[in-house]
């Protein structure tokens, strides 16, 4: 993967990145985000939100030093998965949205969930992660999977069906060809 460049993941500012995220979140393969219709005082109000929130936090993922990808952390006990599944000690739901580009390059989104998967399991207390994809993110699923996710069920949230998928330190590590 380092043929495609280095990832560094920066908290997110909702002010200033407001005007960037405003510009991926309404961009239409940002559909399953569901802020296609979201004006910018949306995009930073719900920014603002998440920032003031204990136990959901936004990061923005940089490629060689450019804004490249959105990432969410959160705790499936307070956000997200409130009573939709038994959490467990070490549970950390996470979201990522790429950027959208006019030159992919191949194995860039692979590249950018490796990255996202290797920073929350940087925290030793990450010990599994939760993922609830909509049901029909079809692409989604089969990155999610490459990365070592497993998925256990389908859940119904407010917004979407999902699919409710886990991924163990262990898992991740076998995934990447990296022994335990």
């Amino acid at each position: 993967m380092s043929t495609i460049g280095t990832f560094t993941i920066r908290p997110l500012d909702p002010l200033r990145d407001a005007e960037l995220l405003h510009r991926w979140v309404t961009h239409p393969k940002a559909a399953f985000w569901m802020m296609q219709d979201a004006r910018l005082q949306d995009v930073e109000r719900e920014y603002m939100r998440i920032a003031a929130h204990e136990h959901h936090h936004a990061y923005l993922g940089l490629h060689d030093g450019e804004p490249a990808f959105l990432m969410e952390k959160y705790d499936p006990r307070y956000v997200e998965l409130v009573g939709l599944y038994e959490p467990e000690p070490g549970d950390v739901g996470m979201h990522f949205l790429v950027a959208p580009t006019d030159r992919p390059v191949h194995g860039f989104t692979r590249a950018v969930i490796t990255a996202v998967m290797t920073e929350l399991f940087a925290d030793p207390a990450t010990r599994r992660v939760v993922v609830e994809p909509d049901v029909g993110n079809k692409a989604v699923h089969a990155l999610n999977e490459a990365v070592g996710f497993v998925p256990e069920r389908e859940i119904d949230k407010p917004e979407k069906r999902a699919l409710l998928s886990f991924c163990t330190r262990e898992q991740f590590e076998a995934a990447r060809g990296v022994s335990v």
